[in-house]
């Protein structure tokens, strides 16, 4: 019973520290409701019962074994109880930023390219909680070794029997911005997720995924072709939504945080409704390099080249006689990269390892040095070998503290602050990589591909921070923009409605390369209004839609969906999944069957080559 008393302890002063750093963080409706304590305990309650249960019976078959075994079951279980409270107290700061424990998917992001972000919450009130947690477990045993045994059972059932009862029904009549969950259960119910969801074959749907068009689109097919034996410049910025860049928005302060990258789109093709199709870097990137989309509960190794064959963006243009390379201000241990980039056919792959550089930080080296090296890059060549070369510099990544000198000439009060001076700090290596190649003459021989990877995130939505997380529009809606010197006099707008899979394709087209047949994403030069589907796992497993001017978000384990009118309402505040029953549920069912769908070419492409290049009906029908 001490055991157990130990860990009601540690759980109940969890959930009140992690309830008070959540509301010192800002208003959280929902927290201060008189059925909050009921859904907030639940899935504690239920690990509570299993341990009392089992600890008993380990307990009765210990005593029968003799001392000596009951003396060795004791201290194991007490081990257990250790690691279950250090596990809960390490937690309490993480679901107080994250709005959920760690997970499955997010332990794997756990490393040393992290170690800037994870030192960046080591926070005294943190401390102090994580501390809190673990003295109340040990007082919590204390006072239970002092107690009569009836009064410490009735204890546990008068606290923690209505939150086994009644949790179920207070969950769904409260927000708890995530710290319902129980630390353990989370870890354990995404484990089993993720090792189950990555080797289960799911059958294809009866009716194929795919919607009808809605919405506009421009005829932009006179494109074609214009970039024919220029080389490509793909830039790919780091956790860089539009809503911060000027062709798309602005800073929030009104500040440009780009202003060299907009000097380069003042005769772009720009797309207004970009989305990633995974708001994370390294499985997000699988999505644009090769023009397919990850799965949930996957990982890097799933996509490594000798487990899934793909035309990836190097094989096409090396056909065509480009030379292909990769430069990365980050390294590619962190998450896995290195099994997605090694092996697709790159001619030069450089991370911050091969790249040095002056500063460095745990997540890479300065953008400055990245530009550098593939200026470099580009000398090698043979005069006028035409290149495709990735730009991937690492500035507006988490602690948004990027290595190097860059100018940082705004306030900075906030982390949001923070952030967009380290875009403006990456900027400047932006405009360095582009005087390099104007000081070169190259300019007018170059096409730029620039695109966000994905969004981040400052608590537009409660609970929502960074980018992995959640599917709103501040996590998913990118920018993207083509740059063909001499196609343009002006800003060209497209309003078709556009994923990070079409790039590619797109991109193709305007060089005049035929499309590979394992290709998800459509040229969206072509007058027809898009589609953009998208998920997340690291938390709870959402996947979303954007369809002109609808934006659908469907919890898939709970089946619920939100539907929202991002013309009327773009800060996503007004569900109207009600109004709209009918269209929440045609949203609904084509989600489900793109999951399917793509669950089943994950696996049919991983084997056997031939599989990958089979047409699907999903992707044809818009």
């Amino acid at each position: 019973m001490r055991r157990v008393w130990a860990l009601w302890a540690c759980f109940m002063v969890a959930k009140v520290a992690a309830v008070a750093l959540r509301l010192a963080d800002g208003p959280a409706e929902g927290l201060l409701s008189w059925r909050t304590p009921l859904a907030l305990l639940h899935e504690d309650s239920l690990l509570l019962l299993a341990f009392g249960f089992l600890d008993g019976v380990a307990s009765l078959l210990a005593r029968q074994a003799g001392p000596r075994v009951g003396r060795a079951a004791s201290a194991a279980s007490w081990v257990l109880v250790a690691v279950v409270v250090a596990w809960t107290a390490l937690n309490v700061p993480v679901a107080r930023t994250l709005g959920t424990p760690l997970t499955h998917p997010m332990l794997a992001a756990v490393g040393g390219a992290l170690g800037d972000s994870i030192t960046h919450y080591l926070t005294a009130g943190n401390v102090l909680a994580m501390v809190a947690v673990a003295g109340a477990a040990l007082l919590g045993a204390l006072a239970a070794g002092r107690a009569p045994q009836r009064w410490l059972t009735l204890g546990l059932a008068l606290s923690f029997a209505p939150a086994l009862v009644l949790g179920p029904a207070a969950l769904a009549s409260v927000q708890t911005w995530g710290l319902e969950r129980n630390a353990v259960t989370t870890l354990f119910r995404t484990t089993l997720r993720d090792r189950l969801g990555a080797t289960t074959h799911v059958q294809p749907p009866t009716e194929p995924a795919g919607l009808p068009p809605e919405g506009p689109a421009r005829d932009l097919t006179r494109l074609r072709g214009e970039a024919r034996g220029k080389s490509v410049i793909w830039v790919v910025l780091e956790s860089t939504g539009a809503r911060f860049l000027s062709p798309w928005g602005r800073g929030p302060h009104g500040e440009d945080p780009m202003p060299h990258l907009t000097e380069l789109l003042e005769r772009a093709l720009i797309f207004d409704a970009a989305y990633a199709a995974y708001p994370e870097s390294i499985k997000g990137l699988w999505s644009y390099l090769c023009s397919g989309y990850p799965v949930a509960s996957t990982d890097a190794r799933r996509y490594a080249a000798d487990r899934l064959p793909a035309t990836c963006a190097p094989r096409p243009f090396d056909a065509a006689g480009y030379a292909t390379a990769l430069f990365h201000s980050g390294r590619f241990v962190y998450l896995g990269m290195s099994h997605i980039v090694r092996d697709r056919g790159f001619d030069r792959l450089a991370d911050a390892g091969d790249i040095g550089g002056e500063h460095v930080s745990s997540f890479g080296t300065d953008d400055a040095a990245t530009a550098r090296a593939l200026l470099d890059w580009i000398d090698g060549l043979s005069p006028g070998a035409p290149f495709v070369a990735f730009y991937m510099p690492i500035a507006g990544h988490h602690p948004y503290r990027s290595p190097g000198t860059g100018p940082r000439p705004f306030p900075q009060a906030t982390e949001r602050d923070a952030y967009i001076n380290d875009l403006y700090a990456g900027d400047a290596a932006l405009g360095a990589l582009r005087d390099g190649l104007r000081r070169r003459g190259l300019l007018q021989d170059v096409v730029w591909v620039v695109m966000g990877d994905h969004g981040e995130a400052f608590g537009e939505h409660e609970g929502n921070l960074a980018h992995s997380l959640q599917i709103w529009e501040e996590n998913v809606h990118v920018p993207l923009a083509f740059v063909v010197p001499g196609a343009l006099n002006a800003p060209m707008r497209a309003p078709q409605v556009t994923s990070l899979v079409d790039v590619l394709p797109t991109l193709a087209s305007l060089v005049g390369l035929e499309p590979a047949p394992d290709w998800r994403g459509h040229d969206r030069l072509a007058p027809l209004a898009g589609t953009a589907r998208f998920y997340v796992d690291h938390g709870v497993w959402q996947m979303g839609l954007r369809q002109d001017r609808w934006k659908f978000i469907l919890d898939a384990e709970r089946r619920r969906g939100r539907l929202y009118d991002l013309q009327a309402d773009p800060g996503e505040t007004r569900d109207l999944a009600e109004q709209y029953p009918e269209r929440a549920r045609r949203y609904t069912a084509d989600l489900e069957a793109w999951h399917a769908e793509s669950t089943r070419r994950l696996s049919d492409a991983s084997e056997g080559p031939d599989a990958a290049g089979e047409e699907s009906a999903p992707d044809a029908a818009e």
